[in-house]
């Protein structure tokens, strides 16, 4: 069964067959009988002769850090749902948290008719990001970081942590911070920055060597937390990049027999939803994940429907989320 088939069944002729799986103009008698004749001989039109014909693949590319990972699972939870209504597939690409594989999926993705369009979630972008970017002929959303020149969606990590060490640090005296590596704009120096600007507001010293940097791992954040009260035994707060580094340094602190909050105060970003069933519950950043995959979908879509789309910036709001493992 193919388009010519359909067009003889249905009395109609193959250019308005075309037409009609193509979204163009059809009356509305006919569209009602192609419709019938597809319905009733159950004919799937191909993807590749539909390429063909338009240029479209109507395939998005997600190319995504890992695939266990809370806010990647909302974003994708968040861009699906949009790309589902507008009728696009999504192809995904793991990382694993390698950017050298990032630059060959954007490069792969550069090459022929692969898709329509791609969302990059982002960690670390370079100069070898920078010219695979450039090089795409297909628009590109960047999510998660901040990318002149580029339309991006991405969270206030700054003014995030700022605030969230506000709230927690007035109780504190001496503070440490387990961040995650600085070439991560957004999650490594970001939140970085907003906890050395609360600590230097409320006249808090931070020795160097109280604030550690974990991969983004349960292990990772109960080795550094370990490592830190090692060298200062003192420490009354842990503030950390994300909820799971959290999750592992209040580990270590209760099995080195730290009350949590009373002699150590742990903290979070991400509020995945164990922030809620631990004990004690973690005080935490809540970012809207979700909702920021589903607005750099509608900005991709935007940008292979239209054209002449300038570039937009849409930085996300947030939530401080006070639990039980402060004071």
């Amino acid at each position: 069964m193919d388009i010519n088939s359909i067009a003889k069944l249905a009395g109609v002729s193959r250019a308005t067959v075309s037409r009609y799986l193509n979204d163009g103009y059809v009356s509305a008698e006919k569209r009602k009988v192609i419709a019938r004749v597809i319905k009733e001989t159950g004919y799937v039109p191909s993807q590749q002769a539909q390429t063909l014909r338009t240029g479209k693949t109507n395939i998005v590319g997600v190319i995504l850090p890992k695939v266990n990972s809370h806010a990647v699972s909302r974003m994708l939870a968040g861009m699906t749902l949009e790309f589902n209504d507008a009728h696009y597939q999504t192809l995904l690409a793991n990382t694993n948290n390698n950017k050298e594989t990032e630059v060959s999926y954007l490069q792969l993705f550069a090459e022929g008719n692969q898709v329509d369009g791609i969302i990059l979630i982002a960690t670390v972008l370079d100069q070898e990001h920078r010219r695979a970017l450039d090089a795409l002929r297909v628009p590109v959303v960047i999510l998660g970081q901040d990318m002149e020149g580029y339309s991006s969606v991405f969270n206030d990590d700054y003014r995030s942590m700022l605030q969230l060490c506000r709230k927690v640090l007035p109780n504190s005296v001496h503070p440490a911070y387990i961040g995650v590596t600085q070439e991560d704009v957004s999650a490594g120096q970001e939140r970085r920055r907003g906890f050395l600007d609360a600590c230097a507001e409320l006249g808090l010293d931070v020795p160097a060597d109280a604030m550690g940097t974990s991969p983004f791992s349960l292990d990772g954040g109960y080795e550094c937390a370990e490592s830190l009260m090692s060298r200062h035994p003192e420490l009354d707060t842990f503030v950390c990049a994300t909820d799971v580094i959290a999750f592992g340094a209040l580990t270590c602190a209760r099995e080195y027999g730290r009350r949590v909050p009373e002699d150590v105060q742990v903290t979070g970003v991400g509020d995945s939803d164990l922030t809620r069933v631990v004990t004690p519950s973690l005080t935490s950043i809540h970012h809207h994940y979700q909702t920021s995959g589903r607005e750099a979908a509608k900005l991709l879509i935007e940008a292979m429907t239209s054209k002449d789309v300038v570039p937009r910036e849409i930085r996300m709001s947030y939530g401080i989320m006070m639990r039980n493992s402060t004071r």
